[in-house]
């Protein structure tokens, strides 16, 4: 319909408006993927407030907008906020030739934004875990030759190596595999989400001697399976604490010292930003 290409091209502007990046292919994404593609037959029911409304009808107008489209009522899973995926695109640049993990890809179509901004010649790798979102996203999907969706555990099983990892359930800690699996120079954008009343998006960056951290928004996703609970012993931090992170570790390569934010594990976020040459 002529009206709702004419709604996704000016919520395609507002999207990279949002994203306050120089890439002119943020607005080209948003504005040549259907966002109604991923998100089944219309009327879609909308979370507004605390409760729900339904679009008067399915004409993907009502979609194209700032709104979280229900995907499972039953387990509050949505199709994500434009705007904060839009600020995440900008923010973790996806460029051609790259290779991007996505972590809780649900119906896909985020993963179908990150799979045009890597072409030509990127691909991405989607983890979902709920099997039906999985066979949803597998559908959606198949027309675009550089995605490969797996149904599976993205904390049990191993990640590809990756220049992003692009993460859309709240962990308390990036696991260790994960920051291994970044290739030099790569990016991690996740929801840090330490106990239940701080949640914070993070980028984290691998330099050569250490992964910079840096918190920017406030971000709040369902739990992470596997990733979403801190063991005994963890250090939580406060909001103020967590927002002052400016690198995270590998408990293995360096001690936890006075810098930590936070401690969980084998992980540990600090204050302190990676030094230009660690061995000093």
């Amino acid at each position: 319909m002529a009206g709702s290409d004419d709604a996704r091209k000016f919520y395609a502007r507002l999207m990279a408006a949002q994203a306050r990046s120089a890439d002119p292919r943020i607005e080209q994404v948003f504005a040549s993927v259907p966002r109604e593609a991923f998100l089944g037959s219309g009327p879609w029911t909308v979370f507004a407030g605390e409760g729900r409304i339904q679009t008067p009808t399915a004409d993907p107008s009502y979609i194209y907008q700032n709104v979280l489209v229900v995907l499972d009522a039953d387990k509050a899973i949505n199709n994500g906020e434009p705007l904060l995926h839009a600020m995440w695109l900008g923010k973790v640049g996806p460029k051609p030739g790259e290779h991007v993990t996505h972590i809780g890809a649900g119906t896909g179509y985020y993963t179908a934004l990150l799979a045009k901004l890597v072409e030509p010649g990127g691909s991405v790798t989607a983890f979902e875990l709920e099997a039906g979102l999985a066979a949803r996203a597998r559908t959606n999907l198949a027309r675009y030759g550089n995605i490969e969706v797996i149904h599976g555990d993205a904390v049990a099983n191993p990640l590809p190596l990756s220049d992003i990892i692009y993460v859309n359930a709240g962990v308390v800690a990036p696991p260790a595999a994960w920051l291994k699996a970044l290739k030099p120079g790569g990016r991690m954008i996740f929801p840090w989400r330490p106990s239940e009343t701080v949640g914070l998006a993070v980028l984290v960056t691998r330099l050569e001697n250490g992964f910079a951290c840096r918190p920017f928004m406030g971000s709040w996703f369902i739990p992470c399976v596997g990733a979403s609970t801190a063991e005994p012993g963890a250090k939580i931090p406060t909001r103020e604490r967590a927002a002052r992170t400016r690198s995270i570790w590998l408990a293995a390569a360096r001690t936890p010292d006075r810098t930590a934010t936070a401690v969980f594990g084998d992980v540990w976020f600090s204050s302190r930003a990676v030094p230009a040459d660690s061995t000093r």
